[in-house]
């Protein structure tokens, strides 16, 4: 009788690095934790030009190093990394004291301040994860919108969305919520889901009859919220996988049934959505599973994982880690 395999472990890990390390220069703010990870590693944080990317390198480079030497049970300072498949651009792996690679997966993202790590133990598990901020940039994204309407500007990346995934983003949105806190949800706009223009007076009929009118800006930034899951998917699925962005099948990756997740308050996760679906060349993947969740405002993090029948409840279940404690207190100079 075959033995069932047993459940995936999965680790995720978040580090906020915004209070961390304050001042102009990583090498000054953090000149003891850069001697906590491998010369390559503090080069690629030195090199920086903005401290608040280097933080973030620096960040990575720590929580990698404590899952690797924790998963394998070896010395902080035994920790090594390659590549699987191509030596140059492939997807980063851990190694043994041997040369070969470890039998444990991971995967990181950073942005705005925020690092996250997901991991796990057994090499059956394929991961990927990414970090997307809704307000980077808006100023000039909205510029662009004005400039284009977001219909034009969602065409700007039709060599990365299918047909139908820019016409979801372009006239589908989620629910969203007025000024005074009052939820409009799309059946109560009518013809008006489908504007692509900023700055026009648009209405909602609520279920009491009421009509109230605002500005179309507010829809706008619904359906730009809904990008930029699409995004988070796409990159998280590719991560997964280990080939880059512009790899040749993105277009004939899609995802379906895409909903984005409700704010959370300050420092406070929101809602978690987990019923999305990823499709390869018109076909389903069930191997896999999407989850993505919403952090303070304006993050989400989204995680791509198989085998999906292995895998544990939540992917996103994520444990704040503090630097001294959960970090350096484990860790030992190079």
């Amino acid at each position: 009788m075959t033995r069932p395999q047993r459940d995936l472990d999965l680790t995720c890990w978040l580090l906020d690095t915004r209070s961390l390390w304050p001042g102009t220069k990583i090498a000054e703010a953090a000149a003891a934790e850069l001697q906590l990870i491998s010369p390559e590693e503090r080069e690629a944080c030195t090199r920086k030009y903005h401290i608040a990317d280097a933080r973030m390198s620096l960040a990575s480079a720590l929580l990698k190093r404590r899952f690797v030497s924790r998963t394998l049970a070896i010395p902080w300072a035994q920790v090594r990394y390659g590549r699987r498949r191509d030596p140059t651009h492939g997807k980063p792996c851990a190694l043994l004291p041997n040369g070969e690679h470890a039998p444990l997966e991971f995967n990181v993202s950073h942005q705005n301040g925020l690092v996250a790590l997901v991991g796990s133990s057994s090499p059956d598990a394929e991961l990927g994860v990414d970090i997307v901020h809704t307000n980077e940039r808006l100023a000039y994204t909205h510029k662009l919108v004005d400039r284009e309407g977001l219909d034009g500007w969602v065409d700007m990346y039709a060599d990365i969305f299918s047909d139908e995934e820019c016409w979801d983003i372009k006239y589908n949105l989620d629910p969203f919520t007025l000024l005074d806190g009052t939820d409009v949800t799309p059946e109560m706009l009518g013809r008006h889901d489908r504007v692509c223009q900023r700055g026009q007076p648009v209405s909602a009929t609520l279920p009491s009859g009421e009509r109230r009118v605002f500005s179309s800006d507010l829809i706008i930034d619904a359906k730009l919220r809904r990008f930029y899951v699409y995004w988070c998917f796409k990159e998280a699925y590719i991560k997964l996988d280990g080939e880059a962005l512009l790899a040749k099948w993105i277009k004939e990756l899609e995802f379906k049934n895409v909903r984005a997740p409700r704010p959370g308050g300050p420092a406070a996760w929101g809602e978690r959505v987990s019923d999305s679906e990823v499709w390869l060349k018109r076909m389903r993947l069930a191997d896999v599973r999407l989850e993505i969740q919403s952090f303070e405002d304006a993050f989400m993090i989204a995680v791509a994982a198989r085998p999906a029948d292995r895998l544990p409840d939540h992917l996103t279940d994520f444990q704040s880690l503090r630097l001294e404690h959960d970090l350096v207190r484990f860790a030992t100079p190079l």
